[in-house]
């Protein structure tokens, strides 16, 4: 069993939040993550486990940003929900980074994908630690169930949408707020795909939320929040690509446009509380 090393410890609306970190074999390195058990898990009489909402963030965020920031916590505990928030990426000693250090590529921007590319692939396995290592991980160490959705936020809003897509065994409800949808076109997608997996486009529809979309017709339900005032919108997110898919496979899928909203933490902690109340309503069918 993985052992874990825990770094803090806080309550909130009576559950915990804690994070750890641990020693990753498909990453080759130490990540840390952070969870939030809620209060069920610790006032209830009899073993109590709770269903999972994995959350993966955006580009040069980590394990803390949606946890101080979402305002989900509240919400997670009337509901009875765990939330599991993973890093970006690898880091440390001897994990490569983009040699200009820009923001949109290497530590804090490892894109949910498995790298096929050298240096990349030594550590860059985003995709298969979130899905072969710390699913596992926190079913073996945490007090949870099986019912597990996943969500993100631009990067990490592709992340989510195209692991869930893949993994309908997995993740009974997919949602995502300003999601890159279509990364094979546009600015973001093509220098991170590009750089992990090659100049072989094709390799990149596999990490390509709009085009799975259209492929994958038994897929769990998803929810996207997309705010109009958002500066990224046009360049890089593309929602309309998703919609387009959408249609084109008669998908069980939402797209809230939010007028006047951002890119920010201010625009998801405004609508968190729907998205978990989603999920919520997916885990119970």
């Amino acid at each position: 069993m993985t052992a874990l090393t825990k770094v803090s410890e806080n309550q909130a609306f009576g559950g915990f939040h804690t994070q750890y970190k641990h020693q990753s074999v498909v990453n080759n390195c130490e990540m840390t993550f952070a969870i939030y058990l809620p209060p069920v898990v610790y006032n209830s009489q009899a073993s109590a486990e709770v269903p999972v909402l994995y959350w993966l963030s955006g580009l040069t965020c980590n394990d803390q940003n949606f946890m101080q920031k979402a305002g989900a916590l509240k919400a997670a505990a009337d509901l009875g929900i765990a939330i599991v928030c993973p890093d970006t990426s690898p880091r440390g000693d001897g994990v490569p980074d983009d040699p200009e250090a820009a923001y949109d590529f290497g530590l804090g921007a490892g894109f949910y994908v498995n790298a096929t590319e050298s240096p990349w692939s030594e550590h860059y396995n985003m995709y298969d630690y979130i899905v072969k290592e710390l699913v596992d991980l926190i079913e073996a160490q945490f007090p949870v169930s099986n019912k597990k959705a996943i969500s993100g936020h631009s990067m990490g809003g592709h992340g989510a949408l195209t692991i869930g897509l893949k993994h309908p065994d997995l993740f009974s409800s997919i949602s995502a707020f300003a999601p890159i949808a279509n990364p094979v076109n546009c600015p973001w997608g093509e220098k991170a795909l590009a750089n992990y997996l090659g100049q072989d486009k094709a390799e990149w529809r596999q990490y390509d939320a709009s085009y799975l979309l259209s492929q994958y017709a038994n897929h769990a339900p998803i929810l996207v929040d997309q705010g109009s005032a958002d500066d990224f919108l046009e360049e890089q997110l593309k929602p309309e690509a998703l919609v387009k898919s959408a249609q084109l496979s008669n998908s069980e899928f939402t797209l809230n446009m939010r007028s006047g909203y951002d890119h920010s933490y201010f625009f998801i902690s405004s609508f968190i509380d729907k998205h978990l109340a989603f999920h919520a309503e997916h885990f119970s069918d």
